[in-house]
């Protein structure tokens, strides 16, 4: 067994005390009264980096949460450096009834870590923290060149981390990247995570009359925005197809390969069960696509608010002067958030009825989508690794949401990353009762090692 190994084993449970430690830290991004706990969390990683030997460890500032960063740079110019990431900021715990244990005050229970953040991202920053304390402990250096950089504002979308990162990129100068916060298929089968999503959101308003007006003297007369808006969204997409009818919408979008199709199509699906579990009578999406093929590799258009009018009990006839819907797309490459933005509002203006005004505010987080090219090193050795520790090939996946940083370091650093984490998506992240199994918390470790031994050749 290697060195690296036999420290692993030794000082298990001294890591899985100090995860506990990192979890009671109520480090809530999104609750201003937990802004001092971020920036605990924060000093937290940095003692931690320090610990396990990285140097030029330090908590660095931006206009909110603050970021750390540290490194280990002695292999050489010949070999890879490698920029691991990973969040300390988490998801506000309530409703606290709902949880078995405190949500900060964290418990072992039947093999898994019980509290907020356990799962999501906290257990899996550390996992690659403690696979270079253990390559230094056995072996007293680095295959590769190491960077290390966590934010604690991720839960939060990143919002300071565009400007960051962009400042800060002749520090965080890399080969590779890889991102610790990620998941696997199952907590026995392992994936690879090759496209991700963008975003863009806005909202539609339509406004009509100064003020709401009584239906009876004025109905027939006048306009209803809520009635006209609710004509233009209608329009904005086909009934039975499925399909976008926005102009132009599909013009960017990068097709699924027959290859593309049959990687998505070995991932195990039950459509029955599928439906039965969020609880609808059938599928519906885009025609001429499986529902891994829309969820994963095709764009969606999304209502996600409607208002407008009387919204009490009973009736009020009432024409309402304004009302407004918000809109999301999930985006495929090459498709751009402002380019989607200015096509829908085109097409508000060549359908909205008279009678009425319409504007388009663009709303915050887009995200460009994400790919990962075909032969991509690093993703080929993290395929190799996780087929070495699942003992199987891992699925080849992509996932229908978004993730702002991956595509922030492409756009900054020209670096493709890879999802190499170790949570599972039954893990309760973001709910009550999350949880870390601490099977493949150490698994993980394991994993971490191997792969920066084969990336260090």
């Amino acid at each position: 067994m290697s060195g690296w190994q036999d420290y692993l084993d030794q000082h298990q449970s001294r890591f899985e005390a100090e995860l506990l430690e990192f979890v009671r830290i109520p480090s809530v991004s999104a609750m201003p009264e937990h802004m001092p706990d971020v920036k605990r969390a924060a000093g937290w990683v940095a003692d931690r980096l320090r610990g396990a030997g990285l140097e030029h460890v330090a908590v660095l500032p931006t206009t909110g949460h603050p970021a750390v960063y540290g490194d280990w740079l002695h292999a050489g110019p010949d070999k890879p450096t490698v920029l691991i990431y990973g969040h300390f900021d988490v998801q506000p715990a309530d409703p606290f009834e709902l949880w078995d244990s405190p949500p900060f005050q964290p418990e072992i229970r039947q093999g898994c870590v019980y509290g907020r953040g356990a799962s999501d991202d906290k257990g899996g920053m550390f996992i690659p923290i403690l696979s270079v304390e253990a390559l230094l402990q056995a072996g007293g250096r680095l295959p590769v060149n190491v960077k290390f950089i966590f934010e604690g504002q991720e839960e939060i979308g990143s919002p300071d981390m565009p400007p960051f990162i962009a400042a800060q990129r002749e520090r965080l100068a890399c080969d590779m990247i890889f991102s610790a916060d990620g998941l696997q298929w199952s907590a026995d089968e392992a994936q690879l995570v090759m496209g991700l999503k963008g975003l863009v959101g806005v909202e539609v308003i339509v406004e009509g009359p100064s003020a709401d007006q009584h239906s009876g003297l004025h109905g027939g007369g006048i306009n209803n925005p809520l009635m006209a808006l609710s004509q233009v969204l209608a329009s904005m997409k086909d009934p039975q197809s499925g399909r976008i009818t926005i102009d132009g919408f599909y013009d960017d979008v990068v097709d699924l390969t027959i290859e593309d199709k049959e990687q998505i199509a070995r991932v195990p699906f039950d459509e029955a069960a599928y439906c039965a579990r969020l609880g609808v009578p059938e599928a519906f999406g885009e025609e001429g696509y499986t529902i891994r093929e829309r969820i994963w590799g095709r764009p969606t258009l999304e209502l996600n608010g409607l208002t407008g009018g009387y919204q009490g009990d009973g009736s009020k006839t009432v024409l309402p002067a304004r009302a407004s819907a918000k809109i999301t797309c999930r985006l495929v490459a090459n498709q751009k958030p402002e380019r989607i933005t200015e096509l829908i509002r085109a097409h508000v203006e060549r359908h909205l009825p008279p009678g009425v005004t319409a504007r388009i505010e663009h709303l915050a987080g887009d995200a460009d989508p994400f790919l990962v090219p075909r032969g991509h090193n690093a993703t080929q050795a993290a395929g190799e690794v996780l087929r070495e520790v699942y003992g199987e090939a891992p699925y080849v996946t992509r996932v229908g949401g978004s993730i702002p940083i991956m595509t922030l370091f492409l756009r900054e650093l020209g670096v493709h990353g890879v999802m190499f984490g170790f949570s599972v998506g039954d893990e309760n992240l973001h709910a009550p009762n999350e949880f870390f199994r601490l099977a493949n918390f150490r698994r993980g470790q394991t994993a971490y090692c191997r792969l920066l031994e084969k990336l260090g050749g």
